[in-house]
């Protein structure tokens, strides 16, 4: 990329001109380094995106397995893709490692997921949350807002891991979590631990939310403007953001899962990062988008009201009470999600069972 071209990206510039961080929501090399010409300072992983990443380039990632494999002739097909997943990681880690010194610590981190097969043993997440942090000075280590999830992103952060908290999709999963991690930072800094370079964030999976209302709306058969729906992670994110500022909590919010650019255009001007996908990158840059400041600018009311009056599912998503810890499991959303992420898990070791035991 020619200077003359990075200087015209409207994220470039809106990481120059913003406070709002760009992270790339892929940790594959080849597009982590186009993005961070972006202006982007972190990148993301999980279950999906690092199958997604091994599929695109499978000849160097069989023969890599096929190595594990020879190197740990005992390990299982899910020990082999996990540590393909740690060598992915650790990979696109380098490539932040100057905007991690640049930022000291806020920014500039790769995020690793914890197992979701370990989602109902918060000792287990925060015991592997401890261990991926270990993998580079710059990683940030993803936990699910679960119920099980809170205990471990509290413990997690007492330990000193800086947690991306995942598989969150409304005000009140945001708020619990953000909350979770202030405990565990009061605690550390009780114990005269260091939490100077920590860099916590949590973020809310927009995109899926507007994914689930489309399903409730649906399944309950609510007609409603389906433009609406468009604005229901939106309204999420905007709500818990001034619930964040109100209690002066430390983590920054992270909107995920991209479904369409207000995803990103609607939290310029915010203390808060915004993950991406490449090709949504690509496209804001190849329309030449403007991006002013509109964090602080409210969900046009008769949207709003109309979201909050026909869909009680939204209105659970947008209070910050609207959740209790105990519903967050079963809410459509984190039902799906972890599914999806399960069924990952599973591909990831359908590929490795493939190199080991190739098909007659």
């Amino acid at each position: 990329m020619t200077a003359a071209v990075a200087t015209a990206s409207p994220l470039l510039q809106m990481t120059k001109t913003q406070p709002t961080a760009l992270w790339n929501d892929s940790a594959d090399p080849r597009e982590l380094a186009q993005a961070i010409a972006w202006g982007a300072v972190g990148a993301t992983c999980n279950p999906v995106i690092a199958l997604n990443c091994v599929k695109a380039d499978q000849p160097r990632w069989r023969a890599r397995i096929a190595e594990l494999a020879a190197g740990h002739p005992t390990a299982t097909e899910s020990e082999l893709g996990w540590k393909v997943v740690e060598e992915l990681s650790v990979e696109a880690a380098k490539l932040l490692e100057p905007a991690f010194a640049e930022y000291d610590g806020v920014n500039g981190r790769l995020s690793v997921q914890t197992d979701p097969r370990l989602h109902r043993n918060p000792e287990a997440l925060a015991d592997q949350a401890e261990r991926f942090s270990k993998l580079a000075d710059n990683i940030i280590v993803k936990i699910p807002a679960t119920a099980t999830g809170l205990v471990a992103i509290e413990e997690a952060t007492y330990r000193g891991v800086s947690v991306n908290v995942t598989v969150s999709f409304t005000a009140a999963q945001a708020v619990a979590a953000g909350q979770a991690i202030e405990r565990g930072l009061k605690r550390r800094q009780a114990a005269g631990l260091d939490t100077s370079t920590m860099g916590p964030v949590v973020t809310i999976m927009v995109g899926r939310l507007d994914d689930w209302m489309r399903d409730v709306v649906k399944r309950d058969r609510i007609a409603i403007d389906p433009g609406y729906l468009e604005w229901a992670g939106v309204a999420a994110f905007k709500r818990a953001h001034r619930v964040f500022q109100e209690l002066g909590l430390s983590a920054r919010l992270l909107s995920a899962a991209f479904r369409n650019v207000m995803h990103l255009t609607e939290f310029v001007g915010g203390n808060v990062v915004v993950s991406p996908p490449f090709g949504w990158q690509a496209l804001i840059n190849d329309n030449q988008l403007e991006l002013p400041a509109r964090m602080d600018a409210p969900v046009a009311d008769h949207i709003l009201r109309g979201l909050l009056d026909r869909v009680p599912e939204f209105r659970r998503a947008y209070e910050p009470d609207g959740l209790t810890p105990a519903e967050f499991d079963s809410f459509g959303a984190t039902r799906k999600t972890l599914r999806q992420f399960l069924d990952a898990d599973a591909g990831l070791d359908a590929l490795v069972r493939e190199v080991l035991i190739p098909a007659p």
